[in-house]
């Protein structure tokens, strides 16, 4: 083989393995972008990146398309949002740093809707998306712009921290955790008429007072505006009766003592996933939770 000939099948060899290469690192890009799509919540250390524009158009997004709210002003929420904890100790913002933005968003809950849950968030959120009855925090406005987000300040600072943010038991005041605790005690406080309560029965306490529901919303409800509270447990267990376990007798003990009206069903999970397929029969009338 003459060394032209041997040059010109190396240049060949090189050049297909740099198409192919190529290829290889186009197709990971496709696949990475696919996969991520238009999901800016991604899991990271640091804020959410581009949370002010995620923000904003999540609220004009539900606006425009969930609720008609037309008194709201975006800009104006995403500011009173930012004012709650940039500038601060990312482990030192408190519940009430958020009063003045959830007084910002401007929405009524109609009584008779309000579904709570604790340990069931998947089922939970997809029965009110099938059915369209009932709404979790996160089917309202606040819920909805801030759901799988993350954000942190710093000290002293104007500016989000990309870098760095305390994860949610890393310390108790810490941005993300401080909000939902003030979001779920605002949105119990509204919650009027017949009530519903989704927990996990697969689980050896359904009900815990260490959870956002047991420690902040079950305190917030009010006997004067709610008439009633439906307790439904799911479980995949047919031979489980969790309404009878320990912890729905303590959770029972402080809606008693609050004067609250309830009952305890335990429903199994199957229903509750064909409810969600086919939405349509009556029993997936939101009568049939209440």
């Amino acid at each position: 083989m003459t060394c032209r000939k041997f040059c010109v099948r190396r240049c060949r060899l090189f050049s297909m393995c740099g198409s192919v290469l190529i290829l290889v690192v186009l197709v990971l890009i496709v696949s990475m972008y696919v996969e991520l799509g238009d999901n800016t919540s991604i899991t990271t250390k640091g804020t959410t990146m581009n949370l002010k524009t995620t923000i904003i158009e999540r609220c004009r997004d539900y606006i425009r398309t969930v609720s008609q709210m037309s008194s709201n002003n975006c800009d104006a929420i995403w500011e009173a949002f930012q004012n709650s904890f940039l500038g601060k100790d990312p482990c030192n913002v408190k519940v009430e740093d958020y009063d003045l933005f959830i007084t910002t968003v401007q929405q009524d809950i109609p009584c008779n809707k309000s579904l709570f849950w604790s340990k069931t968030s998947q089922i939970a959120h997809d029965l009110t998306k099938a059915t369209k009855c009932l709404m979790t925090l996160e089917d309202t406005l606040l819920g909805y712009m801030m759901d799988g987000l993350k954000w942190c300040g710093q000290q002293h600072s104007k500016e989000l921290n990309y870098t760095s943010c305390p994860e949610w038991n890393e310390c108790e005041f810490n941005p993300v955790r401080s909000f939902w605790r003030r979001a779920s005690a605002h949105f119990a406080e509204l919650a009027c008429g017949n009530v519903v309560v989704m927990l996990n029965g697969s689980i050896d306490t359904p009900f815990s007072k260490q959870s956002i529901f047991g420690s902040v919303e079950i305190k917030r409800f009010d006997s004067e505006k709610i008439d009633y509270i439906s307790i439904r447990v799911i479980d995949s267990l047919q031979d489980r009766v969790s309404c009878n376990s320990i912890s729905l007798e303590d959770m029972g003990k402080i809606l008693k003592n609050a004067s609250l009206n309830f009952d305890c069903k335990d429903i199994d999970k199957s229903e509750v996933v064909q409810c969600i397929t086919d939405p349509i029969p009556h029993s997936c009338d939101c009568v049939n939770w209440k």
